[in-house]
Order: structure tokens, then C-alpha cells, then sequence
């Protein structure tokens, strides 16, 4: 697989030809990303909605009317659920939305959605985030000069104080560590700039992904 490769200073250079970056055949993966796109947006969720039972609400458990005579109906007490102010039937609790997902589908997740990227023109490689100044509208130059213009996801094995501080007040850039990036945040970005040893750690992170293909 070619992709396109940039020096330090956000210049064109010759396409690099990533030799082992995995291949999937059309649809295998599909279902493992679904999964772990819902596995986080429901991890995200605080789950602590409550609603009293009718047990739980305040109040006299007394007759509001007797049983007869008034023309009422059969009325209980004003906890009831049917009455303002009583209580909640098959209301929400407090719970765990947290999903687990296992390791190979997360790898096999994160490899569907590298060669998306990739098939799509998404992914490009740079040989080293090293930017000479901190200042945010130096690397913001360096960004478009790349071609980036819209939601970026930056990769890298180690960050330098220098690309965390430039890029910390751009809120359509994310920095991510090569061997903690998931697929999530791949498919969440419009263009992928990854270093080249950010790249070799991707790919030996998926080796096991690799072996059991082969």
C-alpha cells in the first residue's frame, strides 16, 4: 500500500510503499467496528437516572376518599402511579452501561478501519512531528501545507513538548499515541498524519491480527 510522505517541514516527498500494512476482504470487520463504536459511546454513559417507585415517594399511604358514596371511582392512596406526585412504574435505575470487548475484535476493529482510511486516501505519513517552535500558527502552516483543512488525528509513538503545546488550542486536532489509538478514533477523523514510526508500531501492535489472517 503507497501512501503519500512528508518531510519535517510539511514538503512533498516520494511515496513510501508500507510493505506488511494489512488488507481485509470487503465486509470482514464491519460488524467488529459497530461494535466497538457502541462499546465506547455506551461507556460513556453515566447511567445514574433514577425514578422513585411507588414505594418510594413521600406521602400517607391513606385512602384519599372512601369507597363509596362519591361518585370517585375506587381511589387508593396518592403515592399511585396513575396521580401527579406518585410514583414511577418500570422506571429508570441506576446501572452499568459498560460493554466489554475483547482483544482481537478491537484489533480486527482498528485494522477495518486503517484500510478504509487507506483505500480512501485518508492516511498520510510524515517522517517526523517535530516542529521548531511551539506557536499554534506555525503548526496550523504546517498542517495546510500538508493538506490538512478539517478533522485531523495525529499520530506519533512519543510526542514533544513542542507538537503537545502547538497543537493543544486546535480543536479540530487530536493527538494520539501510536500504540493507544483505536479505531474510533480513526474513523472519527477526516485525515490520519502519522509518523513513520508511528506507523511500525500500528503495525506490529496488529501483528497478531496479521499471523492469524495468514
Amino acid at each position: 500500500m503507497k501512501f503519500k510522505l512528508f518531510k519535517k517541514d510539511g514538503s512533498s516527498a516520494e511515496d513510501r510503499d508500507i510493505e506488511n500494512f494489512p488488507s481485509l476482504d470487503e465486509g470482514k470487520g464491519v460488524d467488529a467496528l459497530r461494535q466497538c463504536i457502541l462499546a465506547v459511546r455506551a461507556n460513556k454513559r453515566q447511567g445514574n437516572a433514577s425514578t422513585k417507585t411507588r414505594d418510594e415517594v413521600s406521602g400517607s399511604g391513606k385512602k384519599i376518599y372512601r369507597q363509596k358514596g362519591l361518585g370517585t371511582g375506587r381511589a387508593g392512596d396518592k403515592r399511585a402511579i396513575q396521580r401527579t406526585g406518585g410514583g414511577v412504574a418500570f422506571g429508570p435505575k441506576p446501572r452499568s452501561y459498560n460493554q466489554k470487548t475483547n482483544t482481537k475484535v478491537r484489533k480486527l476493529a482498528l485494522t477495518r478501519a486503517l484500510v478504509d482510511h487507506a483505500s480512501d486516501g485518508a492516511i498520510s505519513l510524515i517522517e517526523d512531528w517535530a516542529p521548531e517552535t511551539h506557536k499554534t500558527k506555525d503548526f496550523l502552516n504546517l498542517l495546510v501545507s500538508i493538506g490538512s483543512t478539517k478533522k485531523t488525528l495525529i499520530i506519533d509513538d512519543l510526542f514533544e513538548k513542542n507538537t503537545t503545546l502547538a497543537a493543544r488550542n486546535l480543536k479540530k486536532v487530536k493527538l494520539s499515541k501510536a500504540i493507544e489509538v483505536s479505531a474510533i478514533d480513526i474513523i472519527s477523523a477526516d485525515l490520519v498524519i502519522c509518523s513513520l514510526k508511528g506507523m511500525s508500531t500500528i503495525l506490529n501492535k496488529l501483528n497478531t491480527v496479521h499471523s492469524e489472517k495468514s
